[in-house]
């Protein structure tokens, strides 16, 4: 039987190392830096990391930051949190070459988030776009997603 890594409340944590685009990796393999499991960053310090790794067109690790934000929220930020991270998932989809995938997170995202108002529709209005184009280049929607942020 193999035993699960779980942090002291009992949920699991995944401490396998991961590619830059947040795909998994053998147990003792080089992955780069991740996220740590109990981040618990300000919104103006989540905002912030996120647009920088998607500078660096690492989606997947800005999902994790925007994940970090989204589980210590106050309550009636958490819909935002979650959205936009969904929304970096599309993108990690998306640069793997997973259409579909990328269609139903950006939609997910885009539904979580609209409410918020300003940047956060545009951001929305854009991630429908880019789920519902026929192939998107996965260069130009980090590009995107990240100037609006």
């Amino acid at each position: 039987m193999t035993t699960r890594d779980r942090d002291p409340d009992g949920r699991p944590r995944n401490r396998r190392p991961r590619d830059a685009f947040g795909r998994p990796l053998p147990h003792g393999a080089e992955g780069v830096e991740r996220v740590p499991d109990d981040y618990a960053p300000s919104a103006e310090e989540a905002l912030a990391e996120a647009r920088r790794l998607l500078g660096e067109s690492r989606p997947f690790h800005a999902h994790e930051v925007l994940e970090g934000r989204w589980k210590t929220a106050p309550e009636a930020e958490r819909e935002l949190w979650q959205g936009l991270a969904q929304i970096c998932v599309g993108l990690t989809h998306l640069q793997r070459g997973n259409r579909r995938g990328a269609a139903a997170l950006f939609a997910r995202g885009a539904g979580r988030i609209s409410r918020y108002g300003p940047p956060y529709e545009e951001i929305a209005l854009t991630a429908r776009e880019l789920g519902g184009t026929g192939d998107p280049d996965p260069g130009a929607a980090i590009t995107a997603i990240r100037d609006l942020l």
